[in-house]
């Protein structure tokens, strides 16, 4: 079973997301830290927890969710999942950085391929993977359907929904990721976003002025 925690990072808020299991094995998740106290905020967390980091996620590959990929595979010895469509997208995080007065250190090492209909199995815990773009063209959400809950990263927001006017955005192929790849998902569910406050699926069909049925 997964305890999830969540750190908001960087001028920008974004939320990174640590989960764990019983053998206290981790997962890091859009590691967000950009300033060395955010670096140090997490790294406490995770000594203080006992926790092993084993698997870096990124679900998708806009600056303000890589900030802190680098920083987090060479200290734990882990190498990156991305989806191949955002590839593109973080070997251009640099200089979107710059864009925004926000340089760092991007990571280069190898790169993991995340592909949809897989799983990211930790111990007896699992986290099955949809495909889900439209905010970013390979941005994916990781669902586990035995505690009800997605990360899923800038696609659904509590009242809201990702930007589409960036790079490799659409509205058209966002909203059919909406419909058919969450809300298609248990009303209970609830939705770990990349910004914000967590929601449900529920609560986003009735409520959501973007993407309501």
């Amino acid at each position: 079973m997964f305890d999830v925690k969540v750190f908001t990072f960087s001028p920008i808020q974004e939320n990174t997301y640590l989960l764990w299991n019983e053998d206290k094995n981790c997962i890091i998740i859009d590691p967000g830290c950009y300033f060395d106290y955010e670096k140090e905020e997490l790294a406490v967390f995770i000594d203080n927890n006992g926790l092993k980091p084993s698997l870096l996620l990124n679900t998708h590959c806009h600056l303000d969710h890589v900030f802190g990929n680098k920083w987090v595979a060479d200290t734990y010895q882990l190498e990156l999942h991305i989806h191949p469509d955002e590839k593109e997208l973080l070997a251009y995080a640099p200089a979107s950085g710059l864009m925004w007065n926000l340089p760092f250190d991007n990571y280069t090492g190898n790169l993991l391929y995340l592909r949809e209909g897989g799983t990211i199995q930790l111990g007896e815990d699992k986290l099955e993977i949809l495909l889900t773009p439209g905010h970013s063209p390979g941005s994916v959400s990781f669902y586990c359907p035995q505690q009800h809950f997605i990360i899923a990263g800038d696609v659904l927001f509590r009242m809201s929904i990702g930007r589409t006017d960036l790079p490799g955005g659409k509205y058209e192929t966002l909203e059919k990721s909406i419909l058919t790849q969450l809300y298609t998902l248990p009303d209970d569910t609830i939705v770990y976003p990349g910004h914000g406050e967590p929601t449900t699926i529920g609560f986003e069909k009735k409520n959501n002025p973007f993407v309501s049925i």
